[in-house]
């Protein structure tokens, strides 16, 4: 494995920012306690001295409860603020709606009229120079920068996921019920990511393509398409 594989993508939106901020934080938390119990035990081990008369000691068992109680505060309060920034939808100025189908997804761009596309995998013998085996799409998802996205995601046959890295976001595709979730992209470019739920022989064979553009060129897009 290497080391790319191991960090993460380069944060593209607020939200994995967050994730990523609060990953460091909980690594920092977490070598400390590392640390303090290494050296605890460390110096048991190497002790030769004893107190046969010693059966409580009060003061360092009301430190033991107490401490990790507000260290696992430190953990939780960050961790709601995050899941509640997640989650929260206020006026989203773009709505798509995400079907997840064996082995594709169709997005219908619902502020507009009859705007549907499918996005299909491409084959590893029609790539060209520079693209990505298993992750190029045909039809890739194009959205705006700097404006908040809500995406519906559903699925049509089975349960899939729609996931995307680099943004932070990640929903189950279940049939018969819509999940939403929203994020903002603030800077252009192309995004991967593919469904990370076992939904079958063609599991990973159904990649997800996001191409983030200016408003000019997403309105143009629009023009093209509808």
């Amino acid at each position: 494995m290497t080391w790319g594989q191991i960090l993460f993508q380069d944060a593209a939106s607020p939200i994995i920012l967050q994730l990523i901020s609060f990953h460091d934080h909980t690594l920092i938390i977490l070598t400390l306690v590392i640390t303090v119990v290494s050296y605890a035990l460390f110096t048991i081990i190497t002790n030769k001295y004893t107190n046969r008369y010693l059966i409580e000691a009060q003061q360092i068992e009301t430190v033991w409860t107490i401490l990790p109680a507000v260290i696992l505060l430190f953990l939780a309060l960050p961790s709601l603020r995050i899941l509640y920034l997640t989650d929260e939808t206020r006026n989203p100025r773009l709505t798509i709606k995400s079907i997840g189908h064996q082995w594709y997804w169709r997005y219908e761009y619902t502020d507009f009229i009859d705007i549907e596309i499918d996005s299909y995998i491409v084959p590893t013998s029609d790539l060209a120079p520079g693209e990505f085996r298993l992750l190029e799409v045909d039809n890739r998802v194009v959205l705006p920068i700097n404006m908040e996205i809500r995406i519906l995601v559903t699925g049509a046959d089975v349960i899939h996921a729609w996931t995307v890295p680099a943004l932070g976001v990640k929903v189950d595709a279940v049939p018969g019920r819509l999940n939403q979730l929203r994020f903002t992209i603030n800077q252009p470019g192309v995004f991967y990511g593919q469904c990370s739920e076992i939904c079958g022989a063609n599991h990973s064979f159904i990649p997800i393509s996001i191409e983030s553009v200016n408003i000019k060129s997403f309105i143009n897009w629009i023009k093209t398409i509808s």
